[in-house]
Parts: C-alpha cells; structure tokens; sequence
C-alpha cells in the first residue's frame, strides 16, 4: 500500500525513507499522530549521522551524545518533529 504525496510515494505512514535527488534533505518521513498528517524532511544532505555500534570510537559517542543533548527539547516533541526522526533515523 503505497502512498502518494506530490510526487514522493511512501511505503506507509511513520515509515522514513532517503531522498538522495532532494537538494538539502536526505530523508523524508509521512508522519501521522491521530489525524494529522504532514510531509518532515530531516538529515543534511551528505552529513553521515553516528548510530551506536560495535566497536565505536569515543568521538563517535561524544558526537552523538551531543546531537541528543543539543536537539533533545525538540526530539522530545514527538512524530511531527524533525528532530525525532533525525535522531531516530540518523543517529
């Protein structure tokens, strides 16, 4: 069940997918909380986001653990924010 929105297609609602023809954004997400409903680009274009792995190094987990904190009152917004889904997504 795709949905269409302009000229993106989504695979479903709250289901973030890369936008690499997109001149500024690398991700685009369909957000839906109850019944709104509102396209969030999110992710500079380029910029690789540090998600926890194996093995990281300690700059990696200072640099994520500075994106939490600089960005957590807006990450704390929930689905409609771009923050959440950077951080969700990206980081």
């Amino acid at each position: 069940m795709a949905i269409k929105r302009g000229k993106e297609e989504f695979a479903g609602y709250n289901k973030p997918k890369r936008t690499p023809s997109h001149p500024t954004k690398s991700h685009a997400v369909l957000a839906k909380s109850g019944d709104e409903v509102k396209l969030i680009r999110f992710g500079q274009q380029g910029v690789s986001g540090s998600p926890a792995k194996e093995g990281e190094s300690a700059a990696d987990k200072a640099r994520r653990a500075s994106f939490k904190a600089r960005h957590s009152s807006n990450i704390s917004k929930g689905k409609m924010s771009a923050a959440y889904w950077a951080d969700k997504v990206k980081w």
